[in-house]
């Protein structure tokens, strides 16, 4: 029974320690540091965002770290998200961003807004806010970002996977990684997106970098597979076709990288040709 009491005792000290915080939180002069949230991870991470879970797991969420810096009644909250790479930290942290905000170079990339000061580096997402409106305070925020960029391990680049979407049209600050389910359909996984203006057409431009040429045909096979094509199993190809839930699609591979071009018209592939050549050189 004494065995079995310290076993017990054990598994719930070690549980407990895991769920301890043991991030290291850059002091902020002038306020005190409060850590008294545990650490989330995907089992309990509803427990601190609710709905919104779902969203960040879909992005291969590891764990969170939360603190607040308190002066007073001024109250700045630092929230560091961890997911598995840095393509799903650019991810879950594109999901959230929109051109209008008034972007910095905090980590890879960030932005401030209303108090809020949002940025990624590595296989970090970092989210702080505070509902002061005290200049020194929201200066405070803008100093805590700078030095958890700082702590945080990683790169500070952009996904190199972005370089490869042409300049002519693109949208500035629109780019996303979309982790599953890409245009809805459940076989297309994994993909890049920015969107485009030419005149008066927008449309989307999407790169899957699927690590190798063994995926790029499963990719390609299952797509037309949906559309009532056969594949030809050929190293690299361009099929243009009718996707029922998303209209006119023209899709190009060759080696280990897949484009998707939606949003343009049957007789626009002129437009289309011009930019999957330049992915695909």
């Amino acid at each position: 029974m004494k065995i079995r009491f310290f076993l017990v005792l054990l598994i719930s000290l070690l549980t407990v320690r895991s769920y301890c915080q043991d991030f290291p939180f850059p002091p902020l002069k002038g306020f005190k540091t409060v850590t008294d949230y545990p650490v989330y991870v995907p089992d309990n991470l509803w427990d601190f965002i609710n709905g919104a879970a779902d969203n960040y797991l879909a992005y291969d969420f590891v764990d969170l770290h939360v603190a607040e810096y308190k002066k007073g009644r001024e109250v700045i909250k630092l929230e560091v998200y961890r997911h598995e790479d840095n393509t799903m930290a650019f991810g879950i942290y594109s999901s959230e961003r929109s051109p209008s905000f008034n972007f910095r170079k905090i980590g890879a990339q960030g932005y401030i807004i209303d108090g809020a000061i949002n940025f990624f580096k590595g296989n970090y997402y970092v989210k702080i806010r505070t509902y002061s409106k005290k200049p020194k305070t929201l200066q405070a925020a803008e100093s805590l970002a700078y030095r958890t960029a700082e702590l945080l391990q990683g790169t500070s680049e952009l996904p190199a996977v972005l370089s490869l979407f042409p300049a002519e049209g693109k949208k500035e600050n629109e780019e996303t990684y979309i982790n599953i389910s890409v245009l809805g359909h459940n076989f297309l996984n994994g993909a890049f997106r920015a969107l485009y203006q030419s005149g008066s057409d927008n449309f989307s431009v999407f790169i899957f970098p699927t690590g190798s040429t063994a995926e790029t045909g499963k990719t390609v096979a299952s797509y037309l597979a949906s559309a009532g094509m056969d594949s030809d199993d050929q190293a690299e190809g361009r099929y243009a076709f009718t996707d029922g839930y998303n209209g006119n699609i023209f899709l190009a591979w060759k080696d280990d990288r897949v484009v998707l071009i939606s949003g343009l018209a049957k007789d626009q592939s002129g437009i289309a040709d011009k930019y999957i050549s330049g992915i695909l050189k």
